[in-house]
């Protein structure tokens, strides 16, 4: 099966490549294979959900330095190079690689850095930064001399 581009009335075939319906099919995709995040918040913690399926736990890295959350993983394609050479199929399109990426988040000041925990189940990886508690102020009364 060939992919056939498709010249769609009076523009040259020229601005097809320029004006995409999908934003995947421009030269570069690889710039828009960054993974989506969910990022909530509560009354205890923010809780931040990247969608990463298809990862092994050990290739994703997180890293925190100062305020920065740092999320990265980066795999090497020697597996999909001896698949080609084993079934001699070729990928006509791709669009799902998460095989490389880089995310960073800031942290505001109100979150506790050394309790940070993360979680991977079914393709999701959840990150929970609890908040610190708040210290609340003691009423006192001062005395008059």
């Amino acid at each position: 099966m060939k992919v056939v581009k498709r010249n769609t009335g009076w523009f040259p075939s020229i601005f097809d490549d320029i004006f995409t319906e999908n934003k995947l099919d421009v030269p570069n995709y690889e710039n828009f294979s960054i993974p989506a995040v969910n990022i909530k918040e509560n009354f205890a913690n923010f809780v931040i959900e990247v969608a990463v399926p298809g990862l092994q736990r050990e290739k994703i890295a997180i890293e925190v330095e100062e305020n920065l959350l740092k999320i990265s993983s980066e795999v090497s394609n020697e597996k999909e190079e001896t698949n080609k050479t084993e079934d001699n199929t070729k990928f006509t399109r791709k669009e799902f690689n998460y095989s490389k990426f880089k995310r960073s988040f800031t942290l505001p000041d109100s979150v506790n850095v050394d309790e940070i925990n993360a979680t991977y189940k079914e393709g999701i990886l959840t990150i929970t930064i609890p908040k610190k508690e708040e210290q609340k102020e003691i009423k006192r009364m001062v005395e008059i001399s």
